[in-house]
């Protein structure tokens, strides 16, 4: 798995988690996936994520959109 494929995955998995908490703890919990969603639309632009950096740390290799 490269970088790229680890922040989506992760990203997707966040996103999950978010809809569940929001379903079943509460309401609020829809901030922490719009705060996803504007991570992955800010990332798009500017190429800045730090989850990329946190995996690149771990060791992933970079792919052709986090270098």
């Amino acid at each position: 798995m490269n970088l790229d494929r680890a922040v989506l995955a992760f990203a997707g998995v966040m996103t999950l988690i978010s809809v569940a908490l929001t379903q079943l703890v509460s309401p609020w919990f829809f901030l922490f996936t719009v705060f996803i969603g504007l991570n992955l639309l800010q990332s798009a632009f500017t190429g800045f994520c730090p989850a990329a950096i946190v995996f690149k740390k771990l060791g992933l290799s970079s792919g052709c959109a986090f270098r």
